[in-house]
Protein backbone atom coordinates (compact mmCIF):
# COMPACT_ATOMS: atom_id res chain seq x y z
CA UNK A 1 0.00 0.00 0.00
CA UNK A 2 2.94 2.39 0.89
CA UNK A 3 3.56 1.86 -3.32
CA UNK A 4 0.10 4.25 -4.22
CA UNK A 5 1.64 6.91 -1.26
CA UNK A 6 4.82 7.24 -2.95
CA UNK A 7 3.07 7.59 -6.80
CA UNK A 8 0.34 10.44 -4.93
CA UNK A 9 3.34 12.54 -3.66
CA UNK A 10 5.60 12.10 -7.06
CA UNK A 11 2.44 12.92 -8.97
CA UNK A 12 1.48 16.33 -6.59
CA UNK A 13 5.75 17.38 -6.33
CA UNK A 14 5.70 20.56 -8.14
CA UNK A 15 9.76 21.04 -7.53
CA UNK A 16 10.55 19.72 -10.55
CA UNK A 17 8.34 22.32 -12.40
CA UNK A 18 9.78 25.02 -10.96
CA UNK A 19 13.16 24.18 -11.99
CA UNK A 20 12.59 23.58 -15.65
CA UNK A 21 10.84 27.02 -15.58
CA UNK A 22 13.89 29.06 -14.23
CA UNK A 23 16.09 26.59 -16.89
CA UNK A 24 13.79 28.48 -19.57
CA UNK A 25 13.68 31.92 -18.50
CA UNK A 26 17.36 31.53 -17.78
CA UNK A 27 17.65 30.53 -21.42
CA UNK A 28 15.89 33.30 -22.86
CA UNK A 29 17.61 35.94 -21.20
CA UNK A 30 21.02 33.79 -22.35
CA UNK A 31 19.43 33.93 -25.95
CA UNK A 32 18.55 38.04 -25.60
CA UNK A 33 22.34 38.99 -24.74
CA UNK A 34 23.43 36.87 -27.01
CA UNK A 35 21.62 38.46 -29.93
CA UNK A 36 22.21 42.56 -28.16
CA UNK A 37 26.45 41.59 -28.23
CA UNK A 38 26.24 40.31 -31.37
CA UNK A 39 23.91 43.52 -32.86
CA UNK A 40 26.33 45.84 -30.83
CA UNK A 41 29.66 44.24 -31.74
CA UNK A 42 28.55 44.62 -35.47
CA UNK A 43 27.53 48.64 -35.14
CA UNK A 44 31.09 49.06 -32.86
CA UNK A 45 32.82 47.40 -36.34
CA UNK A 46 31.15 49.58 -38.44
CA UNK A 47 31.96 52.88 -36.70
CA UNK A 48 35.36 51.58 -36.24
CA UNK A 49 35.65 51.02 -40.00
CA UNK A 50 34.15 54.75 -40.69
CA UNK A 51 36.35 56.43 -38.60
CA UNK A 52 39.64 54.14 -40.11
CA UNK A 53 38.46 55.70 -43.94
CA UNK A 54 38.44 59.29 -41.87
CA UNK A 55 42.23 59.12 -41.55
Amino acid sequence: MEKYGFLSKFRHDQSGVSAIEYALIAGGIGMAIVVIVGEVGTEVNTLFVTMKGMF
